[in-house]
């Protein structure tokens, strides 16, 4: 049995689980231990201690994009990309903006709305800025879809699984695709799909944890993650004192030290 280190709220573990749905691969999830004393396995299979992690026999991947390789090697049918080179070159582009672009915008919404690292006019501008930044990048996915019915061509596929869990995350912070736009279509469609329902079905389920984390990470118990993409969103849109507050109360990291 495939064992999947995962968090349903995550969207890079939401595209491993879809590509694995799709390809009637059957798993184990499982939400790694983070707190009494770490998880020993999780730890091994990825030194980073991020999700997904996935552990198959004597194999252990880390990285959403390299599993999703991975998978398509291991279980090359169906296939999950397109046929060309320059078909593959497109979807591939699309999902790297969207877990290193779009990623941090909803990352940083849940840091306000859920974690409430701010309040007040900091939150409203900030929340403000996300939803400017949200409507730039579902305009470029409009561009990005065109004609198609799936931003993998004529089938859905690694560039639809790409998408759908951040256009999904924005969705609940009440930043939708514009209505009557081939992208709202889109998800429309996409939401019909077994592997794509059960995956949202699993993040909503979810939901009313998540929502007890803020107390945790306040006390120090629980230490978010601030590094590349989502720090960088930080300190452009206006949120260089929350940075500098979750150092100094010690709830903010970076990248794990490997030794």
């Amino acid at each position: 049995m495939i064992l999947l280190y995962e968090h349903p709220l995550s969207p890079y573990a939401q595209k491993v689980k879809i590509a694995l749905r799709e390809k009637h691969v059957e798993f184990e999830p499982r939400i790694p231990d983070l707190f009494s004393g770490g998880d020993a396995q999780f730890q091994a299979a990825n030194p980073r201690q991020e999700v997904p992690a996935l552990i198959d026999g004597d194999t252990a991947v880390f990285d959403s994009t390299i599993i999703l390789e991975y998978i398509e090697d291991r279980w090359p049918t169906p296939s999950l990309l397109p046929a060309s080179a320059a078909e593959r070159a497109r979807v591939r582009m699309i999902e790297e903006l969207c877990d290193t672009y779009y990623e941090a915008i909803n990352w940083a919404l849940a840091e306000i709305s859920y974690f409430r690292r701010a309040g007040g006019a900091l939150a409203t501008e900030l929340t403000a800025r996300a939803g400017e930044q949200i409507a730039g990048v579902h305009a470029w996915l409009e561009r990005a879809l065109g004609k198609r019915a799936w931003f993998n061509g004529d089938a859905f596929g690694w560039g639809d699984l790409s998408v759908v869990p951040y256009v999904a995350g924005s969705g609940g912070f009440g930043f939708a695709p514009p209505a009557g736009s081939s992208l709202s279509a889109w998800m429309e469609r996409v939401r019909q799909r077994p592997s794509v329902a059960r995956c949202l079905g699993e993040a909503l389920a979810a939901m009313p944890a998540f929502e007890q984390v803020g107390a945790l990470i306040e006390s120090g118990s629980f230490v978010r993650e601030y590094r590349d993409h989502r720090l960088e969103w930080m300190m452009r849109s206006g949120g260089r004192d929350i940075v500098l507050t979750g150092m100094t109360k010690k709830n903010v990291r970076f990248a794990v030290e490997i030794r």
